[in-house]
Parts: C-alpha cells; structure tokens; sequence
C-alpha cells in the first residue's frame, strides 16, 4: 500500500502562485508514474500534470505553462508548483501515484482562486 498526504492548498488571488506538496509513505519502491488530478463541484476529476520515475512530465492543456510538476525521489515527494492562477483553477487537488497499474489517491487538498 502507499498513502499519500498532500500540503499547501489555500485562498489566492488571482495571477497568484501556490505550490502544492506531495509526501509518500509506505511500499514507495513500488511507485513508478505519480501526479496530480483535481475536481471542481459538479465537474469530473481532471487529470492536470504527471511525472514518471524517470522524469518525464506531461501536462493538461488548460495547465500547460502555468503549472510545474517535479518529484523529490530522495523525499518521496511530488510538487505542483502553480503559477498565474486562473478562478477556473479552483477545485479540490489529489495527489496520485501509480503502482502496478493501480491508482493511490491521497485526501485532497482545496484550492481557491478569488479576489
């Protein structure tokens, strides 16, 4: 198993920046890709940025150049660094990561963008 708690949501304004924190516990050897989805009310859970064991990242369209995904292997640690944050980009963040073939999600973190 591996549990996932995720740091560093909150209320900022918009063109602001947050960084999101991921910590991973657990059978951590097991962790190939791990990312970042988030879900608004009434909105389906949208995948926003991935990073595979190797480094490679991949990103949703309505994120791409604003958002950073890195991961801190010797911390099992995902981040999504977010900048010029849109009102759009409110929602509840989860961090997941992916063993096997089978997602873990962590509790979710909640994100406000709002003057």
């Amino acid at each position: 198993q591996v549990q996932l708690v995720e740091s560093g949501g909150g209320l900022v304004q918009p063109g602001g920046s947050l960084r999101l924190s991921c910590a991973a516990s657990g059978s951590i050897f097991s962790i190939n890709a791990m990312g970042w989805a988030r879900q608004a009310p009434g909105i389906q859970r949208e995948l926003v940025a991935t990073i595979t064991s190797g480094g490679s990242t991949k990103y949703a369209d309505s994120v791409e150049g604003r958002f950073t995904i890195s991961r801190d292997n010797a911390k099992n640690t995902v981040y999504l660094q977010m900048n010029s944050l849109k009102p759009e980009d409110t929602a509840v963040y989860y961090c997941n990561a992916e063993t096997y073939g089978v997602y873990h999600w962590g509790q979710g973190t909640q994100v406000t963008v709002s003057s």
